[in-house]
């Protein structure tokens, strides 16, 4: 079976991000899925395809991925409570972005999502 090694993955990652920030979204969405076979249990994923979703403008989408399917698997995830207010401030529903934006803004373990979430609350 054919292994891919965590710098490939880290790499094929980041190729992802490019794609979502040229808007190439199709070629970002068949990284994520190729890469999620070999790391199913990677959190960057979970965030990288948040990330997708909004640069996609469909917000909904992203809440609902993260509720369903991201923060189950990652619920420690701080950055994955900063883009689901995030997701909710797009769409303009600010008292449903406070509570996960707390959440990440408390959090002491992500740095750039706590900073994130508390810039967020302003």
């Amino acid at each position: 079976m054919f292994e891919l090694e965590p710098e490939e993955a880290r790499l094929l990652l980041n190729i992802a991000l490019m794609a979502i920030g040229q808007n190439r979204f199709q070629s970002a969405e068949n990284i994520l899925s190729a890469l999620e076979r070999f790391r199913p249990d990677a959190p960057s994923l979970a965030v990288a395809r948040a990330i997708l979703f909004i640069s996609m403008t469909d917000f909904q989408k992203a809440i609902d991925y993260i509720d369903s399917q991201a923060l189950p698997r990652f619920p420690d995830s701080a950055m994955l409570q900063a883009f689901k207010g995030m997701a909710y401030l797009r769409l303009n529903r600010p008292e449903e972005a406070r509570e996960p934006l707390t959440i990440a803004a408390g959090q002491n373990a992500d740095s750039a999502a706590a900073q994130l979430a508390k810039d967020l609350l302003q």
